[in-house]
């Protein structure tokens, strides 16, 4: 009987699974998205496992089942196997990852529920930027708020770095590993990283997934200023705070739109908020390559991944615009597949 490697990454209202053959180049043998949960037909995160698992069929090949958690603070660092110590502490970063690993704990609770016995193991988007050195992860407040509270940068879309950093190095920087890559991984949520011999040492999302770049509906950097004049002088609770730089703000509160492909058109018709946020979006992750640049000393290589960072080579040309120093400098655009990584991960741990 052949063996496989289940992943799953469950998103709030999604969840995608793939099925590998647990050998050493992992096949991909299935995959499958099932979207609306809660809101369709799909009433849970269970209901769309048991969707997903009629699909897969022999039940008895699956070894274990991998799942990408997007943070793991900094206890959890390195791919471990589920059990309920492990998954109280996923569930205490919940508050420093409201949109992520809520979602995340419902398909581990369904996988342990549906498949007893089969070792499920956690991939952590938080865990490729524990090499970060402290003058890059620490916040310039007191001590006391990162011994006691942990507040840090963690760095997030490690999984998806990982991925195409580690085919960069096996492909058009092969010979080079102790190469000097700036990522880009542009999607809904945005990030940019720096590495060394796929070793991070630096990236834009902090302390949640709310820092950084513009995405395509939270704000990323704003002045602090900014939150304590919305609770201030307009009298806004840190919910409705909360709900505005993270749901209502980005792409979405420049153009009012959550689709890339809708703002490109809006452009390319002259509308003027959405020609704004292009700017503004194509204008910050400039900021941030320049700013590695400096931090790296040189530059071997630069990525993009993502939906739009692959996906779009209009954007992926108005943000290289500029930059004298690209010159002979690789500009690669890799498709991630997170899944795969998290299965590989899973094959090294089992």
């Amino acid at each position: 009987m052949k063996k496989t490697i289940l992943v799953i990454n469950s998103g709030s209202t999604s969840l995608k699974y793939k099925l590998f053959a647990a050998g050493k180049n992992l096949r991909e043998l299935q995959s499958g998205y099932i979207e609306n949960i809660g809101v369709g037909k799909v009433k849970n995160h269970n209901q769309a496992l048991k969707i997903a698992l009629q699909g897969i069929g022999d039940l008895n090949s699956i070894v274990a089942v991998g799942h990408r958690v997007v943070h793991g603070g900094e206890s959890l660092t390195d791919p471990i196997k589920i059990n309920q110590r492990v998954l109280s502490v996923i569930e205490q970063c919940s508050k420093l990852a409201p949109l992520h690993n809520p979602a995340n704990i419902q398909g581990i609770k369904a996988c342990l529920k549906l498949l007893p016995g089969v070792p499920n193991i956690a991939v952590f988007d938080t865990g490729f930027h524990q090499s970060i050195p402290a003058k890059a992860f620490r916040y310039a407040l007191s001590e006391k708020y990162y011994r006691q509270h942990k507040i840090r940068r963690y760095g997030f879309h490690g999984i998806s770095y990982q991925y195409v950093i580690g085919q960069a190095l096996q492909t058009k920087l092969k010979g080079k590993p102790r190469a000097k890559i700036i990522a880009c991984h542009l999607g809904g949520g945005c990030s940019i990283s720096a590495s060394i011999g796929g070793k991070s040492i630096d990236t834009s999302m902090g302390f949640t997934p709310l820092e950084g770049l513009i995405m395509m509906s939270r704000s990323g950097d704003i002045d602090p200023g900014v939150v304590l004049f919305l609770q201030g002088e307009l009298k806004m609770s840190a919910n409705q705070v909360d709900q505005l730089l993270n749901k209502e703000s980005g792409i979405y509160g420049l153009a009012g739109e959550k689709d890339w492909l809708r703002l490109l058109q809006k452009k390319r018709q002259g509308n003027k908020k959405a020609q704004l946020a292009f700017d503004m979006f194509c204008y910050r992750i400039r900021k941030y390559i320049g700013a590695y640049y400096a931090a790296l000393g040189g530059l071997d290589g630069l990525i993009f991944t993502g939906a739009i960072g692959s996906g779009d080579v209009t954007t992926r040309r108005k943000i290289c615009a500029g930059l004298p120093f690209l010159k002979g400098v690789p500009v690669l655009a890799i498709k991630t597949d997170e899944e795969k990584m998290i299965a590989q991960e899973v094959i090294k741990f089992i």
